[in-house]
């Protein structure tokens, strides 16, 4: 029982960690894409993406969090 919660935390940490970057990464592109690519709407859907995504990872490797078996 503790194995699954280890990889469940792993799974929901790694897809926040990825997304965090995802959304760091523009800040290496000029100045004037900043404000087309950080606007409020994609702003919003990346909040919404780190509350779905994990849900999604978790269901998609759930087999993987279940057993450890690869």
């Amino acid at each position: 029982m503790e194995m699954t919660a280890i990889r469940m935390a792993a799974a929901v940490l790694s897809t926040w960690a990825s997304l965090i970057v995802l959304l760091l990464a523009p800040t290496l592109l000029p100045e004037h894409w900043r404000y087309y690519i950080y606007s409020p709407a994609s702003v919003g859907l990346w909040l919404l993406a780190m509350l779905v995504a994990p849900v999604v990872v978790c269901i998609v490797t759930w087999p993987w969090i279940k057993s450890g078996v690869r």
